[in-house]
């Protein structure tokens, strides 16, 4: 089944609290210069090639995103076929994709995004923007810049959707680290606003001196206000720069291009998340910060056996190298938002059923058409655990009610 531009998928109403944890919006070109202060307007900017519009970041042309405007967008959906029975007849992106659609209201505004989760039966959802994730790494040698582009977009994010709509759309305004104390200002600017979530990038943190691990003691100070304020940290996949180490093997100097993927790179894909999550055990801020709270959004699962098999094993050898056992810190904090298609069953028995979390990836092409459908996923998982999967556990990191909406 596929998106319709003019009717939306009807979802049956599920008997469970369902609290979809990955929900995209599709930014506006405004979205990154609306708000930029007149002397920085040329950090980024929209040209036309040979008739497609780009966006250009720092005077370089991007092709991270093809269409980067989302006038037209791949439907909802469009690649289950492709991730649930993969490409036996190696399909082109173009034919796996088929035809594309308008972008609707629902897609760039909470009113509709809500009458439309009204009828595929999500009682709430995290937004996560989608243009967002070319940033950081397009900047990472202008660290005051990043800072300041980052906070005109949540300052267009917070006009457009609010950081908390109606107690039903938790829009994830991004947090960019360089500089720590304006990443602290920024933090109480969206909490100031109504923010329940922060979006943080998996990726070394760049900096004036080079990059470094964001579990280090030099960012205590951000991690004792995120916990202070009770904030769910998000890392969703992203630009996280390692295409640099990819292109050496490739022999190129590309840009990261998700929507053109190529067998090698597919193989390391999910470094950049095994390494996030073990810089914060490694480096040990989960462990001086035991109530902070992080949800791995869209960088599915396959990655977490081997990593903490890896862990395991690193603290028999060097158990003087970690303040506690690392396994148990990431049993305690981390939580799982695996892809849709993946045995989410296997995963509740490694981690526990407590951190493990729905997410659809609703609109974007690889995500389900009709979010509610996950729930077919966890088929001959008991009623609790379902319940505590599709809405539970992200209620309770949230602190809403745990809930039907009516």
């Amino acid at each position: 089944m596929r998106f319709s531009e003019t009717e939306a998928l009807v979802s049956k109403r599920l008997d469970v609290p369902v609290f979809d944890a990955d929900n995209h919006m599709y930014e506006t070109k405004e979205a990154l210069t609306k708000f930029l202060p007149e002397r920085h307007r040329n950090a980024v900017d929209y040209v036309e090639v040979r008739g497609r519009t780009k966006i250009v970041v720092r005077g370089r042309i991007s092709d991270y995103i093809p269409n980067p405007t989302f006038d037209v967008v791949a439907r909802p959906g469009a690649q289950e076929d492709y991730f649930r029975l993969g490409n036996p007849e190696g399909k082109s992106r173009r034919e796996i994709f088929g035809e594309p659609m308008r972008a609707i209201p629902a897609f760039r505004e909470p009113a509709p995004r809500i009458e439309l989760m009204d009828t595929q039966g999500i009682d709430r959802a995290l937004m996560f923007p989608t243009l967002a994730s070319l940033v950081e790494e397009r900047m990472r040698e202008a660290p005051e810049l990043m800072h300041v582009v980052i906070h005109a977009l949540n300052e267009w994010m917070y006009e457009t959707w609010q950081f908390n709509y109606d107690g039903r759309i938790f829009s994830t305004p991004v947090i960019t680290l360089p500089i720590v104390e304006r990443a602290i200002e920024e933090l109480e600017w969206v909490v100031e606003r109504g923010a329940r979530v922060v979006l943080i990038r998996p990726a070394p943190v760049p900096g004036f001196r080079g990059p470094r691990s964001f579990g280090l003691p030099e960012f205590d100070p951000f991690w004792e206000k995120v916990v202070e304020h009770d904030i769910l940290v998000a890392m969703h996949s992203s630009d996280s720069g390692y295409e640099r180490y990819t292109n050496d093997w490739m022999g190129s100097d590309s840009e990261m291009l998700p929507f053109e993927p190529q067998a090698f790179r597919m193989l390391s894909s999910w470094r950049p998340i095994e390494d996030a999550c073990a810089a914060l055990i490694c480096h040990g801020a989960l462990s001086r910060f035991p109530q902070l709270k992080i949800a791995v959004i869209e960088n599915g699962s396959i990655w977490v056996e081997p990593l903490l098999k890896n862990l395991a094993d690193v603290y028999k050898k060097m158990p003087q190298d970690f303040l506690e056992d690392p396994v148990e810190v990431f049993k305690r904090q981390v939580h799982i938002s695996p892809f849709w298609e993946e045995d989410l069953g296997a995963l509740a028995d490694l981690i526990g059923t407590d951190r493990v979390l729905f997410g659809s990836d609703f609109p974007h092409p690889e995500g389900l058409a009709d979010p509610a459908t996950y729930v077919d996923e966890l088929a001959g998982l008991d009623d609790e655990k379902v319940r505590k999967i599709m809405g539970g556990n992200l209620a309770r990191l949230m602190n809403v009610e745990d809930a039907v909406l009516s």
